[in-house]
């Protein structure tokens, strides 16, 4: 089957990854145990793990003079770049702790990122291949709308709405053909609809993903639950787990897979994340995932 190139309109970073002991308390300077500068942000991450996942991917999004070097580094992890426009302002940054526990906190500034125009956007949905998959998260401005003109040049439409915020929920979710949360931002939503539970979402949209971490993720879609446990794996950094995860399962639902296959070659390649420091540098190559779940089915 001839792959469609999957359009990611997302968020680009630099990340500053500072190990700590522990999160830094209010009034306290806490020297640092090692520090990285590695290329971030939801939408770059998810465009790496689509590409490395086996996908052609073309990234829209924003960078600042001020970090050029992103656009050879997206290139190199055989992500296109044409449609990254470079912007007068800042290139957008987070700086991100993990502690020893590998969990992490991160203080974002958006940066260029919010220097994308939704004129400039437009004009690209309509280039994309017949009945492909275009992929959003909630780090760009104009959500709502983008989605719209997505779906009315004719495309397939995935949203991971996070970061996520009060305006997520004003999401035109009879546009989305998939929503990928995480266990908070389910019942988050799902606190604002009739029954208030899970189930519930499957009324904004047909297919929903919901990542519960060490819990593993369940699909909810046309009445059927599936579900799938998490590979124990000892945790190094989280910060890249939930990026990996929804661009392993954009990829193997664009490629056909059948969703339980789907969800747990996704929930292999966050596990083998979240082995290794950093987000985007951290995120496998399918090949590696493929041997990872094989190892896993021998045991």
């Amino acid at each position: 089957m001839q792959k469609k190139t999957i359009i990611n309109v997302g968020s680009i970073n630099v990340d500053h990854v500072y190990r700590v002991p522990y999160f830094v308390k209010p009034g306290e300077t806490l020297p640092t145990i090692s520090y990285q500068r590695v290329l971030g942000g939801k939408g770059a991450n998810q465009s790496v793990a689509l590409a490395r996942a086996g996908e052609k991917v073309r990234h829209v999004g924003a960078i600042g003079e001020d970090h050029r070097w992103i656009l050879d580094e997206l290139s190199k992890a055989a992500v296109a770049v044409d449609d990254i426009t470079v912007a007068d302002v800042p290139t957008g940054h987070a700086l991100i702790q993990v502690d020893d526990n590998a969990e992490n906190c991160i203080l974002l500034y958006p940066g260029a990122n919010h220097a994308l125009a939704l004129d400039d956007i437009g004009g690209i949905f309509k280039t994309a291949e017949p009945d492909s998959w275009v992929l959003f998260q909630n780090e760009m401005p104009n959500l709502g709308e983008m989605i719209v003109l997505a779906k009315a040049a004719g495309a397939k439409v995935a949203v991971n709405p996070a970061p996520f915020d009060t305006a997520a929920r004003d999401i035109p979710f009879d546009k989305i053909d998939l929503l990928i949360v995480n266990d908070i931002e389910a019942e988050e939503l799902a606190a604002s609809l009739p029954g208030g539970d899970e189930q519930a979402l499957t009324r904004l949209c047909p297919l929903v993903i919901i990542t519960r971490g060490t819990k593993g993720a369940i699909c909810h879609s046309a009445g059927e639950n599936i579900e799938v446990p998490a590979f124990v794996v000892e945790a190094v950094d989280t910060t890249g787990a939930g990026d990996t995860f929804v661009g392993y399962i954009l990829s193997s639902l664009a490629s056909g897979m059948n969703i339980a296959n789907a969800m747990q070659r996704a929930s292999a390649a966050s596990a083998l994340a979240v082995t290794k420091p950093g987000a985007s540098v951290a995120i496998p190559t399918s090949a590696e995932v493929q041997a990872f779940i094989d190892k896993q089915n021998e045991a």
